[in-house]
């Protein structure tokens, strides 16, 4: 079936275009891009006019927390969730149960992706067995069966012989290793950033220099083995320092942040909101700075989601047993677009992160709209307004502080693969 989207403002920063054209998809590929009103005829006409059409998004760190946690999440529901929010490919982190450190786990994930899945499914393979730290996984076989990463999300690698090794295999199969960085000890408790916020409300912190210590291990053993990393989803100003140093000496990493850690500080938590609870924690405004000037100068190379939803129970309790994570797939990109109303990206830089740059990282062929790619397209409305209801969720976690915030930048069409996905 061949389908032409005509009347577009296309960006795709992987072919440097800017400028309204026609794109011609055939046999679920991008078949050619054409000057405006240009574009040959085809059996399905997407009139784009108003809108702006980009690659679709790559998120590079989410939790479908399928297998073991369907009652938060299942693969069915949270690659719909990912595609409402203009996401056509995502990477589930292996913290499910089982941890997916065995390739019949990969299998599976990618398996019930095909079966059941919108989005693309590119699973990321647990760094060591269990998520204990203590013994490398069989990599090799992981890369193999799917993997495109590695990482122990949730549980940093604390032991640096391992995490050296992991970063020399990193290496050899050209796969990068995604880094919690956390120093449990310092961390250990903490519930919110520790600061002046966190001693009025009462509440144990955890110090940003917990994240700051790992960060400068890791890029100290990514200088010694020459392996790839990538740290995850950055929060701290100092660690923004670290990176850009790191990338300065041309060591091979790239970085994350996430929209709450851009968007956010931990003054929003005067009111004890559980939403609000997030492992690295919600920062200062410094922080928040520290981060958009680390997106615009090109230190922070992806927007990621860090997609972590919840039954509602499991946020309905004290702040101090209440679980860390945001739901996150919906409201990613609006929130993001953010950033190019208050001048710290443009919106090809924007769309960098979000699509071209976690797929270079991943090494996958997506976020881009180069002839005979997958013809993976968002369209999206820059202008078009909504209010964030997280009973509208496609989502099973409902688990949001965005609840209620006006944003704008509306998905208005998802394609994957040729298949078209129309939202309300």
């Amino acid at each position: 079936m061949s389908i032409l989207i005509r009347n577009g403002y296309v960006i795709d920063p992987s072919q440097q275009i800017k400028g309204h054209r026609d794109i011609l998809i055939k046999d679920r590929r991008i078949e050619g891009i054409y000057p405006r009103g240009k574009g040959p005829k085809a059996r399905m006409t997407i009139d784009a006019s108003k809108c702006v059409v980009v690659p679709g998004f790559v998120d590079m760190h989410t939790h479908l927390r399928e297998p073991g946690y369907e009652y938060k999440e299942t693969i069915e529901t949270g690659t719909k969730a990912a595609l409402r929010g203009g996401f056509t490919s995502v990477c589930p982190m292996p913290n499910t149960d089982p941890v997916n450190d065995d390739i019949s786990v990969t299998e599976y994930m990618i398996r019930e992706a095909s079966r059941l899945g919108y989005a693309s499914v590119y699973p990321v393979g647990a760094i060591t067995k269990g998520q204990r730290g203590e013994e490398l996984t069989e990599m090799e076989m992981l890369k193999e069966a799917g993997c495109v990463a590695f990482s122990d999300d949730g549980r940093p690698v604390m032991n640096s012989l391992i995490m050296r090794r992991a970063l020399e295999y990193s290496k050899i199969f050209d796969l990068p290793i995604i880094s919690h960085c956390e120093d449990i000890n310092l961390s250990q408790g903490g519930v919110m950033n520790e600061g002046y916020v966190s001693t009025i409300l009462g509440l144990r912190g955890i110090p940003k220099v917990s994240e700051e210590i790992m960060v400068a291990r890791d890029i100290a053993l990514c200088k010694l083995t020459g392996g790839r990393l990538h740290i995850a989803h950055v929060s701290t100003e100092d660690s923004v320092r670290l990176i850009r140093e790191a990338k300065r000496m041309g060591l091979n990493i790239t970085a994350e942040t996430c929209p709450h850690y851009f968007t956010l500080t931990d003054e929003s938590l005067m009111n004890y909101d559980t939403n609000l609870k997030v492992n690295p924690p919600l920062r200062t405004s410094r922080d928040v700075e520290a981060i958009k000037e680390g997106l615009a100068d090109g230190t922070i190379d992806v927007i990621a989601t860090d997609h972590a939803p919840h039954h509602y129970d499991d946020k309905n309790r004290e702040f101090d047993t209440a679980a860390f994570g945001i739901s996150g797939l919906e409201t990613a990109f609006a929130l993001s677009l953010r950033l190019v109303d208050e001048g710290v990206l443009d919106m090809n830089g924007l769309v960098s992160k979000m699509s071209i740059n976690p797929a270079r990282i991943l090494g996958i062929q997506k976020g881009t709209l180069k002839p005979g790619a997958q013809a993976d397209i968002i369209i999206f409305d820059p202008e078009r307004e909504f209010t964030v209801d997280v009973e509208r969720f496609y989502s099973k976690g409902k688990n949001s502080p965005f609840n209620g915030w006006q944003l704008r930048g509306v998905i208005v069409k998802s394609i994957v693969s040729g298949e078209v996905y129309e939202w309300e």
